[in-house]
């Protein structure tokens, strides 16, 4: 699973010999192998890419990111409702 956000290690094991641990998002919890970064620990923030930890955060950058993705999520979406038939044209003249 591929993951743009931060996560939190919430738990670090072995499999196979390999270092893993358990990342949080919100109320998901998914794997991911921390062979990249050995020294991550619980509690630490990371972002994880095809099931791998690529980078460790720390927390406050970790907050800000997920604070600004908070206030996007709030965000009003602009919806565009073409009547059935109608070509839009993006700014485009027809």
């Amino acid at each position: 699973m591929e993951q743009v956000i931060p996560g939190k290690v919430v738990e670090r094991f072995k499999r196979n010999g390999l270092r893993m641990a358990r990342v949080q998002y919100g109320n998901a919890v998914h794997e991911a192998c921390l062979e990249y970064h050995p020294e991550t620990e619980v509690g630490d923030y990371v972002l994880v890419h095809v099931e791998f930890v690529t980078h460790r955060l720390d927390t406050a950058e970790a907050e800000r990111i997920l604070a600004a993705l908070a206030e996007l999520d709030d965000l009003p979406l602009p919806i565009t409702v073409a009547e059935p038939g109608a070509a839009q044209t993006h700014g485009c003249a027809n």
